[in-house]
């Protein structure tokens, strides 16, 4: 017999599928096969590879590792194995119908296992392969958004009523499976709630907290849960807004070396920007965050106003830590697992919000907005954690511990729920402003 417990957690799984696959299908029903297969820029894959690589990797790791099974449409391994062909050469793709064909094919096979796979041994597996689809989602979000900038088109530009008509006429003329598209609060821009907003910094004593994660959604670079350490500091309530940011680009920001490091400088030379990839003149965005800076561009901005960036440590313990009853806080907010109501995640807008907009998901310490919207980089490169261990490949985190890349909190619109905690750690190298980042301010 079945425990109780056990069951619940295949329950819990196959809801996580479900609404995680609602969410990509919701991804792609804009596309038509050009957009599927066009590489918008040469460190990104096309967003079909993507979708053809959930399959995949589902695939392998579930029904070909675990459950022991033959690959479903072999054919397409070299296609949407991760390491096999170069970027630039997966622009030759089955059309979306056929790749949803390979997802649902996969799918149904997984379900079926689900129902008698030994879930106490494998749970850390299932709950990494429905992140890695999270993931390669919100890849496919940003890079759409890139598509959309080349072609001069903006999610802004577009009234609530025209983006959804359009997202379902076009999946009812290619024939995609059809889904409801609610987008609570999707206008573009929401309109700014206050302005201008206070411009406050709140003070973190100094102690220790628990960092890192060791639940079985944690991933491999979360672990193990340590104590640390930290000095008294203060860290901004808010990530810094479009109307500060214009205060540091009005001023010269981008043309004084003063307040660039060196190898920001190299970098601003080489680049030859202005401004943020995803900025806005409009003033409606006012307090939304900016979006679309690199790591450089951020640390420019904090010697511009006299402070830093936060550490990774710093940044989760002000997301965390509940220094008043001394305890641990899974979201900012609490236990309670993301929705609408606590911040803009999901694709539920598509769009940044004000980074006042939802003070239900402030974290005891009084930050705003630490959850969803966008990803805040950090001052920190990405190491490992005490206890380390690969899982459930050595390719996934530790390769990246190479002292290059930046550590970056938080999750952005684009992030599933499924993948939004304060513990979860993004990295890039800190000359991407391809991401949906920002930034917020520590002293």
């Amino acid at each position: 017999m079945i425990s109780k417990s056990i069951q619940s957690c295949r329950e819990a799984i196959y809801r996580d599928l479900q609404q995680c696959r609602n969410g990509t299908f919701k991804l792609f029903a804009d596309i038509d096969y050009d957009t599927f297969c066009r590489q918008a820029h040469p460190d990104f894959s096309p967003v079909g590879w993507h979708l053809g690589h959930i399959a995949y990797t589902e695939d392998l790791w579930l029904l070909q590792r675990c459950a022991g099974l033959k690959p479903v449409f072999p054919q397409y391994h070299q296609l949407f194995a991760a390491d096999i062909l170069p970027k630039k050469q997966r622009v030759f793709l089955p059309t979306l119908p056929e790749v949803e064909l390979y997802l649902d094919a996969v799918r149904k096979k997984v379900l079926d296992y689900l129902e008698v796979a030994p879930i106490e041994e494998q749970e850390r597996l299932w709950r990494f392969i429905i992140q890695h689809e999270s993931q390669h989602c919100e890849t496919v979000a940003f890079v759409l958004q890139m598509q959309r900038k080349k072609e001069g088109r903006h999610d802004t530009d577009l009234d609530t009523d025209t983006r959804i008509n359009s997202l379902q006429q076009r999946g009812i003329k290619r024939g995609i499976k059809q889904q409801k598209f609610p987008m609570p609060n999707a206008q573009f821009p929401i309109p700014n709630s206050r302005c201008p907003l206070t411009d406050s910094a709140i003070e973190i004593p100094g102690g220790e907290f628990y960092m890192g994660s060791d639940a079985a959604e944690a991933l491999d670079n979360e672990r193990s849960r340590h104590l640390c350490y930290l000095e008294a500091y203060s860290i901004d309530r808010y990530p810094v807004t479009c109307r500060q940011y214009r205060d540091f680009m009005e001023s010269g920001g981008y043309q004084n070396p003063d307040w660039w490091s060196a190898d920001g400088w190299k970098w601003l030379q080489g680049e030859a920007v202005s401004r943020p990839l995803y900025w806005s003149e409009n003033p409606a965005f006012n307090n939304h965050p900016v979006c679309g800076v690199s790591w450089y561009e951020a640390e420019a901005y904090c010697n511009f106003i006299g402070k830093r960036l936060p550490s990774e440590a710093e940044w989760e313990k002000a997301a965390t830590w509940d220094a008043t009853n001394q305890t641990y806080r899974i979201y900012p907010w609490g236990e309670e697992p993301p929705n609408g109501s606590l911040c803009n995640h999901g694709n539920n807008i598509a769009n940044t919000s004000p980074v006042d907009a939802f003070p239900k998901g402030a974290s005891a310490a009084g930050c705003c907005d630490m959850l969803g919207n966008v990803w805040e980089w950090t001052g920190s490169t990405f190491d490992a954690y005490p206890g380390f261990e690969s899982y459930p490949y050595r390719g996934y985190s530790q390769v990246y511990f190479d002292g290059e890349h930046r550590v970056l909190k938080g999750g952005s619109w684009a992030t599933f729920p499924q993948a939004l905690r304060s513990t979860f750690r993004n990295w890039y190298y800190p000359g991407v402003r391809q991401i949906i980042a920002g930034f917020r301010c520590a002293k």
